[in-house]
């Protein structure tokens, strides 16, 4: 393994406030806005069709960040030293996934077939303890509350250790603020350093685990039980490994915007990290693929009329060559322009095939759900609306991220012991 330099004083650097660039964000939003209530007024289902679709993509996104930060921390992974802080960036546009995910609790038989479907399908009715509007309306609100606050948390612990090393002083008034809230109670520099270490080693594992299960029952509301006498259970952690995979190439792409911003940055997320990060990324799209095949070969091989209606659907109908340029983006290119180590050391390479992937993915969000409910085939128009709110929920989260990078220094300050493991295996072999 190459040895990871870290920086024994590492400055706070913070991505520059730019008013041009949130009018920009928020023209997107109107965009989004505009686009949707379009579509409202011209074809509902389509239109719920498109939020749901990109709630799900930019909301796993944002989790995914976050989750990679995680599993980043659990094995006390020390090559992404300069990325921990953009990985845990996608945090900030949880809250207002929170309040988007409202007006998709009030979704009825517009939406979901099976509330119709109960009064008179004997196999639907069967499965009546988890397909039910209370049950349903209860795990969406519960669920994504326990995992979004445990997010919060875990940002929490990493970004409150770097209030100490802060000078006020050379804080604006929205960092100063952030600053005395995050440092309420505070001890001393070590104290909290070592605290934030040892709690965030505890929490990881839970929020990884809670972030599995979240995901999985929220796809399986909102995608899976739309072909009610179908299921996968493999479906859910497609889903949610697929999300992890977006926020490693999020992480990828923000990462090398962020060393054209600022010179500290240009040298900290350096070869070592683009190498390392795109690995991920390849590895990423190979468990992708085999996630998505270990579904279907299962389905092709049985040839049950109840299973492969999910995948004839998908197949043909017009929806044939939607689902070809899925697996195109989501596999081909990725698989073929991530292949060796020069691709991955490319700074402008490795930003488009994160680019890419997350345009893959992008798209698999809206494969997952559209075909069951739009029995006529793919429809350019609803796919012209689809962009317009995805530009919308794009702008969300660009300017939810944007606002972390100005407020929280884009490189971790604080950073744990880099030998701690080795001082640890050396405690336990001399006791």
């Amino acid at each position: 393994m190459a040895h990871i330099h870290i920086p024994s004083e590492i400055p706070a650097r913070f991505l520059a406030r730019n008013k041009a660039a949130n009018g920009v964000f928020g023209a997107m939003a109107l965009i989004g806005a505009v686009s949707f209530f379009m579509q409202l007024g011209r074809d509902s289902q389509s239109a719920w069709i498109s939020y749901v679709s990109n709630w799900l993509f930019f909301t796993s996104l944002a989790m995914g960040a976050v989750i990679f930060a995680a599993a980043t921390t659990i094995v006390r992974a020390k090559w992404n030293w300069s990325l921990r802080r953009v990985s845990l960036s996608g945090v900030a546009f949880l809250p207002i996934a929170a309040v988007l995910l409202i007006p998709m609790l009030f979704l009825r038989e517009n939406y979901f077939p099976w509330i119709e479907q109960m009064s008179y399908d004997y196999i639907v009715q069967q499965k009546e303890a988890y397909l039910n509007v209370p049950f349903l309306m209860v795990r969406n609100i519960v669920g994504p509350a326990i995992l979004f606050t445990l997010a919060f948390w875990f940002a929490k612990l990493a970004l409150r250790p770097d209030m100490g090393r802060l000078n006020e002083a050379d804080l604006d008034a929205g960092q100063r603020s952030w600053r005395s809230r995050l440092m309420a109670g505070w001890t001393s520099q070590e104290e909290e350093e070592t605290r934030s270490r040892n709690v965030m080693a505890r929490l990881g594992p839970i929020l990884v685990m809670a972030y599995a299960l979240v995901l999985s029952f929220v796809v399986y509301d909102f995608a899976m039980s739309l072909e009610s006498h179908w299921f996968s259970t493999l479906f859910g952690g497609w889903f949610f490994m697929a999300a992890l995979w977006g926020g490693v190439a999020y992480t990828a792409l923000a990462g090398v915007f962020l060393r054209g911003q600022d010179d500290f940055a240009y040298k900290a997320i350096g070869i070592q990290q683009r190498h390392d990060v795109g690995k991920l990324a390849f590895g990423f799209t190979v468990f992708w693929t085999y996630l998505f095949w270990s579904q279907y070969i299962v389905i092709w091989y049985g040839k049950l009329p109840w299973e492969q209606k999910y995948m004839v659907l998908r197949a043909g109908h017009g929806w044939g060559t939607f689902s070809l340029f899925v697996i195109v983006c989501c596999f081909v290119v990725p698989f073929a322009g991530l292949i060796g180590k020069a691709p991955k050391k490319n700074t402008k390479w490795l930003a488009f095939m994160a680019m890419t992937i997350l345009f893959g993915l992008w798209c698999e969000r809206y494969w997952l759900i559209a075909p069951t409910l739009q029995t006529s085939g793919y429809d350019a128009a609803n796919m012209i609306f689809q962009l317009g709110i995805g530009v919308g929920f794009l702008g969300l989260f660009m300017a939810a991220v944007h606002w972390f990078f100005n407020t929280f220094p884009i490189v971790q300050i604080w950073q744990p012991p880099q030998f701690e493991e080795t001082h640890e295996q050396e405690l336990v072999h001399t006791s």
